[in-house]
């Protein structure tokens, strides 16, 4: 199975959720970068199960670099990121494979597989292979950092609350409820916390959404058509676990806009052209206009709820009750937010190196 994202840089994951680890091959980072192993946890502890609005699941997320670095500097050779999984509970999927869950990839993976699939925790499929995605966006963090741009996503909706856009918002966690629910608009935050709480009583999952900010582009980061940033972006955004849409800038709003509304004129100078308007696009044709470029990324309520439903038992060929055990998140914007901000590190990364923008 493909599970390879980039050109010069790429990245190959490997793994699955009740393996002894999960991890990922990481080609193409130029050496000589200064790895920093404080800020890749940080890093991983924002994206790592056990917080308060996550799977109770207990990971230390510690992150071993198997080759490709020397000391805390990158040789330029493949690096190999490696998870350990140390809290799994495969008795928690002793109803797999008869039972297969609804809203999940049971079904689907074991008929492409011939039956041969780890199921259990959704596999090769699972979320747990986004802490390898977290950990690689870490490790090139300094490309992103060095070119000057800045990558900021917090949570924008959860149900029917939704928070203020996020270049509208206060400083990043202006309190424990924003750190908690991972959202940067105070107000907005307690609101949505109260959803998840009573959604959690009532033993069900609810959507949600994360917003992303990148600020600092450099202008003509991109490539025309496919590899443009915004479907690059798209085909990374989608690939997350639960996304079920994206959209860029105005999104679907620019359905009512007419041209003269949506078209932002040119402004500045010769030198230092800029684009004008309260939100100037942050791309055109695929390359990066030097403004702030914006993301909304939509996440289904998670599958795994501690509500009975009805499923098909491939034993007894009939539809039975079914209630999936185990630890599971009630939303799934929270932890989303760390893995929205990796693949914009990761994609944008990929774009500048193949377009000549590092080193500068």
């Amino acid at each position: 199975m493909q599970m390879s994202l980039g050109e010069v840089l790429r990245l190959t994951l490997f793994g699955t959720s009740h393996g002894p680890r999960v991890g990922a091959y990481l080609e193409g980072v130029p050496p000589g970068i200064e790895l920093d192993f404080n800020a890749i946890q940080d890093q991983m502890n924002n994206r790592k199960p056990g917080g308060r609005y996550a799977s109770k699941r207990r990971e230390s997320d510690n992150v071993e670099l198997l080759s490709g670095v020397e000391g805390a500097i990158t040789n330029g050779k493949t690096i190999e990121i490696s998870i350990k999984n140390s809290d799994v509970r495969s008795k928690d999927y002793s109803f797999l494979p008869n039972q297969p869950r609804p809203g999940h990839q049971d079904m689907v993976m074991m008929k492409k597989t011939d039956g041969k699939a780890d199921l259990r925790g959704g596999g090769t499929s699972s979320a747990r292979l986004t802490a390898p995605i977290v950990a690689a966006a870490a490790i090139i963090s300094p490309v992103i950092a060095k070119l000057g741009i800045e990558v900021n996503a917090h949570v924008s909706a959860i149900g029917s609350v939704r928070a203020i856009p996020i270049a509208q918002c206060p400083t990043k966690w202006h309190n424990d409820e924003c750190q908690a629910i991972r959202c940067q608009d105070p107000e907005s935050a307690v609101k949505m916390i109260s959803l998840v709480e009573a959604h959690r009583k009532n033993r069900d999952s609810i959507g949600s959404e994360v917003e992303l900010q990148v600020s600092g582009m450099p202008m003509g980061i991109g490539e025309p058509w496919f590899d443009g940033l915004e479907p690059y972006l798209a085909r990374a955004m989608m690939s997350i676990p639960a996304a079920r849409g994206v959209e860029f800038g105005e999104g679907f709003t620019a359905i009512a806009m007419k041209g003269s509304e949506h078209n932002n004129p040119w402004g500045g100078n010769h030198e230092n052209p800029v684009m004008l308007g309260d939100k100037p696009d942050g791309a055109l044709a695929g390359l990066a206009t030097g403004s702030d470029f914006f993301c909304k990324v939509a996440f289904k309520p998670p599958s795994s709820i501690p509500q009975e439903q009805v499923t098909l038992n491939l034993a007894t060929n009939e539809q039975e009750p079914l209630i999936v055990k185990g630890r599971h998140d009630p939303v799934l914007a929270p932890r989303a937010v760390a893995v929205v901000e990796a693949m914009a590190k990761f994609a944008i990364a990929d774009l500048a190196i193949r377009g000549g923008f590092y080193p500068e």
